[in-house]
């Protein structure tokens, strides 16, 4: 269990990384786990990490109701980046359970740089997109927010094993022109375009 202080820090999917890590070198193929049904936030957590959930039953010890899910292990935790994968993105990630967009933009920040003293600014614009991760079709829902602070360095003794996990293979601040020069694919697209609308500047 995560004490309730640590809640919404990422800290639930990291352990849940390091069991499928410590299965997955123990030769095993899959993670069953069961959630008591007076637990309605665990089942929207665990499929969010790619549980499905099984037919549901009393739990061993108390014959309790709960919901069994299981993750079949037979691919990597995260496929190896190849240089045609890598792409230009701001922080962010997915949401905890129970998370509002903008609660899921203040933790990716904090996760991913180290910044405390940020807070999501207006919205820059939402966006949907398909992919495959793991071999499973994705849709993803996207809020893009932006904030003001100053040029600095993510800080913290954390970032570098949180981005060598999260394939981030360096950091820096761009200018607004800057993104539509590079050969790599930007998301979202054409932010300068996105922020010229939200200041009222017309494009050129």
């Amino acid at each position: 269990m995560v004490d309730a202080t640590a809640h919404r820090q990422g800290c639930g999917r990291q352990l849940a990384s390091l069991v499928e890590d410590r299965f997955r070198a123990a030769g095993r193929t899959a993670v069953r786990l069961a959630v008591l049904d007076n637990n309605p936030k665990g089942p929207a957590f665990w499929t969010a990490l790619g549980y499905e959930a099984l037919a549901p039953r009393g739990d061993r010890r108390f014959d309790r109701p709960c919901a069994v899910l299981r993750k079949p292990l037979t691919h990597p935790a995260r496929a190896p980046r190849r240089a045609a994968r890598v792409a230009v993105l701001d922080p962010g990630g997915g949401l905890e359970a129970d998370e509002t967009p903008r609660e899921g933009a203040l933790r990716a920040l904090r996760e991913e740089t180290g910044w405390t003293d940020l807070a999501p600014g207006p919205l820059l614009c939402t966006w949907e997109h398909d992919f495959t991760y793991a071999g499973t079709p994705v849709r993803r829902h996207e809020h893009i927010c932006v904030t003001r602070g100053p040029h600095r360095a993510p800080t913290g003794p954390q970032l570098p094993a949180a981005h060598a996990a999260d394939g981030i293979l360096t950091w820096r601040w761009w200018t607004r022109a800057e993104p539509a020069a590079v050969p790599e694919p930007v998301w979202p697209p054409e932010p300068a375009r996105l922020r010229d609308e939200l200041d009222g500047t017309p494009s050129a």
